[in-house]
């Protein structure tokens, strides 16, 4: 992944955030738990995976559109089509 150090950190972090979260639906399910509460933690999970996606989006964006370290800069459309899939 392209980043800084701590750009790296705050996305493990939130991806790690959102499995311990996954992991509680998953739980919540299996007890039967209400369907109110189940939704309201998949929406939980479903934010904080956004959030990691576009925090990846923004710290590398710089790396796309130079291809930095020796790789090809993406296209425009490459770009967008980054953007739209966390859409």
């Amino acid at each position: 992944m392209v980043g800084d150090e701590e750009t790296i950190t705050a996305v493990l972090n939130r991806l790690r955030r959102a499995q311990g979260q996954l992991t509680g639906v998953i739980s919540m399910i299996e007890q039967g738990r209400d369907c109110k509460d189940v939704v309201t933690q998949l929406a939980a999970v479903s934010k904080a995976l956004d959030r990691a996606g576009f925090k990846i989006v923004a710290s590398g964006l710089r790396e796309c559109m130079t291809g930095a370290e020796g790789r090809e800069p993406l296209s425009e459309a490459e770009l967008e089509k980054l953007f739209l899939a966390l859409a």
